[in-house]
């Protein structure tokens, strides 16, 4: 995990630095957590990638939702979700799950989606195939997911940086 110099990637001590804590505000329990607390393929992160939607001339603006281990922080698939859908299709969420499987030959456990995203059918596909879905707010996924959104938004500016 060291590099030479005998420092630490600052990615490391970012996931070493967090550990699994409650926090009580006004009667809620929140949750905060970390790649090292999972194992792999034992949760999986549903999220929207981009910020603001991907424009195409032919096919219209799209949404992109990835599939990532929380774990390893790995991309597990994508979807491109319609602009004017409330909410990824059957199709489109049986796609992403199938996708994920793909990996490991097998689902996890939960499954982890922001409250503020619409999953109903995604939830209900989940399910089916025997994963618990977890409702969370997405600023306590932001561990997980943050590098990938600011990889996805240079890879479409190009890697420019604004």
């Amino acid at each position: 995990m060291r590099k030479q110099g005998g420092h630490i990637p600052k990615i490391s001590l970012i996931c070493l630095n967090f550990h699994l804590k409650k926090v009580r505000f006004q009667k809620e329990t929140i949750l905060l957590f970390d790649p090292s607390q999972f194992q792999v393929n034992e949760a999986w992160i549903v999220f929207k990638l981009n910020d603001a939607p991907v424009v195409t001339e032919a096919d219209g603006d799209f949404n992109v939702l990835a599939l990532m281990d929380a774990a390893s922080c790995m991309i597990l698939g994508a979807e491109f979700v319609r602009v004017d859908s409330s909410e990824p299709s059957q199709l489109e969420s049986k796609r992403l799950l199938k996708g994920g499987q793909s990996h490991k030959q097998q689902f996890p456990k939960k499954l982890f989606i922001p409250t503020n995203q619409a999953a109903d059918l995604l939830s209900v596909e989940a399910e089916r195939n025997k994963i618990s879905v977890v409702r969370v707010p997405e600023e306590q996924l932001l561990i997980f997911i943050g590098e990938a959104r600011e990889g996805f938004r240079q890879h479409v500016r190009g890697g420019r940086v604004q």
